[in-house]
C-alpha cells in the first residue's frame, strides 16, 4: 500500500467513527514526532501493547476488497495473561467496508467478542477449526449472540444487524464483511497478539507492505519497529 492511499484511509476512517460519535483516545491524533517523543518519556505502554492505528490490505493489494482498518485502544500483556492476574484484555474499534473481506483465520489464544456499533451489517462464515487445525467443513459450529446460544451449519452466515455482537472462541475459523454499508465494528477479547496469534487458511501478510510516496500522518502500530526505535 502506498503511504498516501494510507494516509486518506486514515482520514476518511477517523471522520466515519466521529459520525457515531465514538471519541478516540488522545494519542489517536498524534504526529509521528510527538508519537516518538511520548513513548520514549512517559507512554511507553504505546508502545509494549502495539497500541494504535492498524491499516492492512492483508497483502492483495486490493485494500477496498480485502482489507481492515483497526485501532487498538488498550491491550494487556502475554505475562499477565500467563500468571492469570492482571490486564488479561484488550480492545479495538474497527471499519468493516461494504464487501471487503478480513481473510478466513482463527487465533490459538483469543477469545473475542465482535459487535456491531453501527452502520451496515456486518456477516461473518463460519467453521470449527478441524483436530488437525484445518477448516472442518462439516461439523456445526456454536456460538454466543449476546446471551443466545446459535448452532449454525459448517460455513453458515451469521449476520450481525447494529448492536448484536458473537463470542468467537479460539476454535472458530471465521471471515467477515459488511453489507448494506460500511460498518462500525467493536471488539473486546483476551490479550491480543496480532504478531503471532493469527492462523489464516490462505496464505496472506497480517500486515501491508508500505511503499512511502509520503510522509505519514499517524504511524501505524506495523510502523513502530522503524520508527521508534
Amino acid at each position: 500500500m502506498k503511504r498516501s492511499e494510507i494516509n486518506a484511509i486514515l482520514e476518511e476512517g477517523e471522520a466515519f467513527i466521529r459520525a457515531f460519535g465514538y471519541h478516540m483516545p488522545p494519542f489517536a491524533a498524534w504526529s509521528p514526532d510527538e508519537l516518538r517523543e511520548r513513548v520514549a518519556t512517559d507512554s511507553a505502554a504505546i508502545r509494549a501493547g502495539d497500541l494504535g492505528w492498524d491499516i492492512t490490505d492483508f497483502g492483495s493489494g486490493d485494500f477496498p476488497r480485502t482489507g481492515l482498518f483497526l485501532f487498538t485502544v488498550r491491550n494487556g500483556s502475554a505475562e499477565d495473561l500467563k500468571q492469570g492476574r492482571g490486564m488479561l484484555y484488550a480492545e479495538k474499534i474497527m471499519i468493516v467496508r461494504e464487501n471487503q473481506l478480513t481473510p478466513m483465520h482463527h487465533h490459538i489464544v483469543k477469545a473475542e467478542d465482535i459487535i456491531n456499533r453501527g452502520g451496515g451489517d456486518l456477516v461473518l462464515e463460519l467453521f470449527n477449526v478441524a483436530p488437525d487445525g484445518s477448516v472442518d467443513g462439516e461439523s456445526a459450529v456454536e456460538v454466543a449472540t449476546d446471551g443466545r446460544l446459535r448452532r449454525l451449519k459448517a460455513g453458515e452466515h451469521l449476520r450481525l444487524r447494529p448492536g448484536e455482537s458473537v463470542t468467537l472462541l479460539p476454535h472458530h475459523w471465521h471471515a467477515f464483511w459488511g453489507e448494506g454499508g460500511d460498518v462500525l465494528v467493536g471488539e473486546v477479547s483476551t490479550v491480543n497478539d496480532d504478531r503471532t496469534d493469527n492462523i489464516f487458511r490462505d496464505p496472506v501478510g497480517r500486515f501491508a507492505a508500505v511503499e512511502e510516496d509520503e510522509r505519514p500522518q499517524r504511524l501505524l502500530v506495523s510502523d513502530y519497529d522503524n520508527w521508534l526505535k
